[in-house]
Order: structure tokens, then sequence, then C-alpha cells
């Protein structure tokens, strides 16, 4: 089974989505289930329009295919801001709350190594959370 990359954004009142693999393939919604529930629809019309039109599809669609959401640090601290405050986020990953703030606002982008405690911060939380009833 292949795998397609999606890339989410957030746009600053929503979300929006594209798979580099298929050109001109994009949607938008205002949450990130919404997001991933219609990427999903515009990629089987795109691919299924395509085929019928015998118009160029990469081999990857011709077959069973699961996409891999690839979400943007600003897209993730907008979908889950009502989940975790940036006080929270900021104990959690160790980045200041003005920084967090910086970043889900996309006034700034934050470099590898933040992304990478953020991903860190939450994936340390999932673990301790996982082991919640052991």
């Amino acid at each position: 089974m292949g795998k397609v990359v999606v890339e989410i954004y957030y746009t600053g009142n929503n979300y929006c989505a594209h798979a580099p693999a298929l050109m001109g393939c994009v949607s938008t919604a205002t949450t990130l289930d919404e997001m991933k529930k219609n990427i999903k629809e515009a990629i089987a019309f795109h691919v299924e329009t395509s085929l019928g039109e015998n118009n160029f599809i990469p081999e990857v669609f011709k077959g069973d295919y699961e996409l891999e959401f690839k979400i943007s640090t600003e897209a993730l601290l907008n979908a889950y801001s009502n989940i975790f405050t940036k006080a929270a986020l900021s104990r959690i990953t160790g980045i200041n709350e003005r920084q967090l703030w910086h970043y889900a606002s996309g006034m700034r982008k934050p470099r590898p190594a933040q992304r990478k405690r953020i991903e860190d911060g939450l994936h340390r939380l999932g673990e301790e959370l996982i082991k919640i009833g052991v």
C-alpha cells in the first residue's frame, strides 16, 4: 500500500491542505478533523476525475494508498488550543509561552530544534497518558 503525504497549514482563520504528489488538489476547512475529511474527499474526486479523463495521475493513486498527514506547528497549536493552553504547553515543552503564541499566530516560524521540542514534549505527555491505569 502506498503512502501519500498531505501537508496541513493554518491560514489565520482556516486550515488548508494539499497533497504535493497531486498537483492542484487542495482543500480548506475550519477545523482539523473537517480538514482531514475534506482533503480525503478532494483527493478521491481528483483521482476519479483524472482517471476518467485519461489525465496523468501518479502511480501511487492507481492502487490502494493511505494518507500521511504532516501538520505544521502553527496548525497543531491552533487545533489543540482548546485542550492545551499555551501555559501548559510551555511547561511540557520548555518553550516560553509568548514564543508559543508567536508560533500559533504565524508571526514567527519555529526553527527545527523548536519544532522538535514541541514534538518531544507532546510525545512525553502521550507516553505518560498511556500509562494511566497500568
